[in-house]
């Protein structure tokens, strides 16, 4: 049943990468676009949707778990496999769009913490997390 939750991630990953190539093509760029990220945002409105209708067993859904702790490996040897140098090399806008998305995630972060406000916390979706 595990092997069910992984073949649920590879076609959310077969879906991204579809959606990052037609991206990249409709923007002029021969390559992929955000595929991993509209994957793995795939993957999580899948199962959510799944476990929330009862189509995704618990076995299953530890398959789908083991994939989401994998996530950020995952990303870092994909982004490794990017050409950083050519970029680089290619001029400073590569590097100004880098530091200037990643110091605005970081103002946001402060603004995202204080959306919803405080609440419960949810309860254990299992037995096994219960205790």
């Amino acid at each position: 049943m595990i092997i069910y939750g992984t073949a649920v991630l590879a076609a959310c990953l077969i879906a991204g990468m579809i959606v990052g190539d037609l991206l990249g093509a409709l923007l002029g760029v021969d390559s992929n676009v955000g595929g991993v990220g509209f994957a793995m945002l795939l993957l999580i409105v899948l199962s959510d949707w799944m476990r929330r209708n009862g189509h995704l067993p618990p076995l299953s859904e530890q398959g789908v778990l083991y994939w989401s702790a994998m996530y950020i490996p995952i990303v870092v040897a994909m982004a490794s496999t990017q050409n950083v140098v050519s970029a680089v090399s290619g001029g400073p806008v590569a590097l100004l769009a880098g530091i200037g998305a990643t110091v605005v995630c970081w103002a946001l972060v402060p603004a995202v913490a204080r959306i919803g406000g405080a609440s419960e916390p949810l309860p254990p979706a299992t037995e096994a997390e219960a205790g």
